[in-house]
This record gives structure tokens, C-alpha cells and sequence, in this order.
């Protein structure tokens, strides 16, 4: 049974923070010693705010599941009450990850430290209280699933239509819409790379189905008319995700400049979105952009977040 981290190289960068906070309990002879700076070690206070500081950046070091995360401000606040010392801590960074773990860690440093200082006169002391507070910038603010919503998959290529190739790539796209993010797939089918009859597809899905992902037909070729097929039947194209599976794709391979991939909105609030006939481009694009098309979708239908 092996162990691995998250992949989180297909995600956007953004604004990560995250705020922690925990607790010591010290005896009131320990308190008085630190009032009066006759602790032999030296500042208890500003050492552990160091500790703690030391703390977050060494996250990725000590838990083998964290990234390394190129951290943009911490704060590590020590308070000094009358039955111990309450630490918080604030990481801020743009990346791909949380940094919850990081302030997690900038607080059981900083009272690690605490301990350390004044182990020597204080055998009660007791580190109690370590959570988190709160974080922005990950899961819960940005990104869903596809539940609820009914899906199609066309697949555009002369060779599959012919059954000279096996259609892989709208195959993974099946798997990841129902088995990663929830979505039920309700129609699939290959076509050609004729533009009448993807219009007349298109036409024939808008409004009973959500979302319509095409996979192929992207590329230079006279017959990879895709995107000229989607511009002709949407109302409004959604330019931004388009060039976000460009701008992501390059990370991966430069090809994906190549592509001429658009999305837009036809009908009351069906959305198509064309993804690359490459099964890779499918992964990476499908697993960038779900999260963001239930917000999509109402954002057509003229609703606000629940």
C-alpha cells in the first residue's frame, strides 16, 4: 500500500490564508517569571513568535503530505494571559494549496517553544486547545462538484465515427464527470467532423442538458471546425475558459497553445464546453474547470450562491 500527495498541479493559484490559534497552560509562578523577563533563556514572547514563524515555513519538512508552498506572510501573535499564553497564527500565500496546515504548524511551534523555555520550572504545564479558525481560498469558497446536473459527451472525430479508432478521450471524459464530480452523463455520441451536423446536435441537446463537452476537432486542420460549429449556436461565449485550458495546458505540454478550444452558453443556460481529443488535455482541462460550471450555470440563469 504506497503513500502520495494530492496533485494539485492543475489547479489555479489564488489567495490561500488561514488563521490558528492554541493554548498553554502555565503555573503562576512561570507567568510571574516571564513578567518579570527572569525566565534564564531569555524572552519567552518574542522567542516563540520566532519558533512559530520558523514553524510555518518548515511545514513541507516535517509532514510528509504538505507541499512546498512558497509562503507570502505569516503572523504569529503570543498573548500573555493570567493562566498561560494563547498563540495565533496567520499564513497568507498565492498558490495552488491551503496553508491551514502551515498555520496549524506556526502554532504547535511557537508553544512547543513555550514548553521548551520553561520546562525546567514548570512540570504542569499543558499545550491544549491547537485549531483552526478559519481559511479562504481553497474547497469551500471556490470550488463544487457536477451532482445534480445532466451532462452529454460528443466526441468529434472522422476516424472514430468510421470505428477506424477506439474514442478514448470521451470515454475519460465519462469517467471523470461521473466518477470524480458527481455528474450523470445522460448522452453520448460520436460524430464526424461535419459543422451541420454538430449544430443540429447541439440544437437538439440545448435546454435538456446542462453542459455539452465536446472532446476534438480543436486543432489547425481543415476539418477541426469545433469552435466555429460552437460560436455559430452560442448566445455568449465564456471567453475566460477558454483561455484558462490554454494558459493550464501549457504547464503540461506547449501544444495545448495550439488549440482553438471555446466555450460558451446556448439556450436558457446549457453550457458547451470543447475539450482537446487528447485523452491528457480531457484530465487536465475537466478537472480544472468542474469545480467552477454549477457557479456557471447560475450565473446564466440569473442566480446568486447559495
Amino acid at each position: 500500500m504506497g503513500f502520495k500527495p494530492v496533485d494539485v498541479s492543475n489547479k489555479f493559484e489564488t489567495i490561500r490564508t488561514a488563521k490558528a490559534e492554541g493554548k498553554i497552560y502555565l503555573s503562576k509562578e512561570s507567568i510571574q517569571m516571564i513578567k518579570e523577563g527572569k525566565v534564564p533563556k531569555g524572552d519567552v514572547l518574542s522567542a516563540s513568535q520566532m519558533a512559530g514563524i520558523f514553524g510555518a515555513k518548515r511545514t513541507a519538512d516535517i509532514l510528509p503530505f504538505c507541499h512546498n508552498i512558497m509562503i507570502d506572510h505569516v503572523i504569529v501573535e503570543p498573548y500573555l494571559q493570567e493562566d498561560g499564553i494563547y498563540i495565533t497564527a496567520q499564513v497568507k500565500c498565492i498558490g495552488r494549496t491551503g496553508v491551514e496546515m502551515e498555520a496549524l504548524t506556526a502554532v504547535s511551534a511557537a508553544l512547543l517553544n513555550v514548553y521548551d523555555m520553561l520546562k525546567a520550572f514548570d512540570k504542569n504545564m499543558k499545550i491544549s486547545d491547537i485549531k483552526l479558525v478559519e481559511k479562504t481560498g481553497g474547497k469551500s469558497d471556490y470550488e463544487e462538484d457536477l451532482t445534480g446536473l445532466k451532462c452529454a459527451v460528443i466526441t468529434l472525430s472522422d476516424s472514430c465515427y468510421k470505428k477506424e479508432a477506439e474514442d478514448k478521450s470521451g470515454k475519460v471524459a465519462i469517467d471523470i464527470i461521473e466518477n470524480e464530480f458527481g455528474g450523470e452523463v445522460v448522452h453520448y455520441k460520436v460524430l464526424p467532423d461535419e459543422k451541420d451536423m454538430i449544430i443540429e446536435e447541439f440544437n437538439n441537446l440545448k435546454d435538456k442538458v446542462d453542459i455539452i463537452f465536446t472532446t476534438g476537432g480543436t486543432g489547425f486542420s481543415k476539418r477541426d471546425i469545433t469552435p466555429e460549429a460552437t460560436k455559430e449556436v452560442i448566445e455568449k461565449e465564456m471567453i475566460g475558459f477558454g483561455e484558462a485550458m490554454r494558459i493550464i495546458g501549457v504547464r503540461f505540454t506547449p501544444k495545448s497553445l495550439l488549440s482553438r478550444a471555446t466555450a460558451g452558453i446556448i439556450g436558457e443556460s446549457t453550457l458547451i464546453i470543447n475539450l482537446p481529443g487528447s485523452t491528457g488535455g480531457v484530465r487536465d482541462n475537466l478537472r480544472m474547470l468542474a469545480p467552477l460550471l454549477k457557479h456557471a450555470i447560475r450565473m446564466a440563469k440569473g442566480e446568486k450562491k447559495h
